[in-house]
């Protein structure tokens, strides 16, 4: 088998996984706070990546890691992007939002992201983008006026700002990871453990009971398939991967299954403007990398 071969492999087990993630969040938002779904979640993925060290036996990076004063600096800054603020604002997002609606608009950060390296990086954006972003946009605007997709008939405005404002939050976590040399693991690992100390130090000013034990085994569930195992797992296939264009195109398929997830596991109707929202998004994202994906 290739390794191109592999990588598609390892690419169709990150799809599936990533589209069961939203049902699981609406799950687990059901039966706890949205700060204590985020904390069992950072937690199951700090040790997801540990075990991950151990295993590849990169235990003396962790080390190396600890006694850099710019490395630890920067897994602080990471670890508040991701996961403290991005899944706070995502986790309240989808306990105001239908998952359909929560879920693409959180999924056009790729799009905020070329937005946000045109305006901070001074990279030319081309026309052929500023098309897709537009197309995107009109993806947005369908979806934030899609009322009918919530039983109330309205949807939450700050549910959508704030749905909105984790993609812009995702995307600045990845221009912090531009030109970085850092083993993406081990980074990742320290992500986690400094999320999980805010999180930690903020649920001492939180009423907070035990979870009931479906709220927990979804909370550990979002911690391995959507943030552990999966960005593990993803980073091992575009290591693999001799052509990176096509592993990224699968991932757009996500967005789609999770859908019919969202349909038959949390009964919600998936209405057309939905379907042609999330189309809008996705094909905007599509036309923005058109040239990338010619080459």
């Amino acid at each position: 088998m290739t390794s191109q071969s592999k990588a598609l492999i390892m690419g169709c087990f990150v799809v599936v996984f990533w589209a069961t993630v939203a049902t699981a969040f609406k799950i687990g938002l059901g039966e706890v706070n949205y700060v204590q779904f985020l904390l069992i979640a950072s937690i199951t993925a700090l040790v997801v990546c540990f075990a991950d060290i151990l295993r590849t036996g990169k235990l003396h990076l962790v080390k190396s890691f600890f006694k850099s004063n710019s490395d630890l600096f920067k897994g602080a800054w990471q670890g508040f992007l991701n996961p403290f603020f991005y899944y706070l604002i995502l986790f309240k997002a989808y306990s105001l939002l239908p998952a359909q609606i929560a879920q693409p608009l959180n999924f056009s950060w790729q799009v905020v992201l070329i937005l946000m390296m045109a305006v901070f990086l001074k990279q030319k954006i081309r026309l052929i983008q500023i098309f897709g972003v537009l197309v995107s946009f009109t993806g947005i605007l369908l979806l934030s006026f899609n009322s009918s997709a919530d039983s109330s008939g309205s949807l939450s405005l700050l549910g959508i700002l704030l749905a909105l404002g984790s993609a812009f939050v995702w995307a600045t976590y990845w221009i912090s990871k531009l030109n970085n040399k850092a083993d993406p693991v081990v980074e990742l690992f320290f992500n986690f453990l400094f999320g999980s100390i805010y999180l930690i130090i903020i649920s001492l000013f939180i009423p907070m009971e035990w979870p009931s034990f479906k709220g927990l085994l979804a909370g550990i569930y979002v911690g391995c398939f959507e943030m552990g195992v999966t960005f593990i797992l993803w980073i091992k296939a575009l290591q693999l991967a001799t052509n990176r264009v096509t592993l990224a195109q699968i991932t757009y398929l996500a967005p789609i299954l999770s859908l019919v997830l969202i349909h038959f596991a949390l009964g919600e109707s998936i209405g057309y403007l939905t379907i042609a929202g999330l189309l809008l998004v996705i094909g905007g994202i599509l036309i923005s990398n058109m040239r990338s994906l010619a080459n």
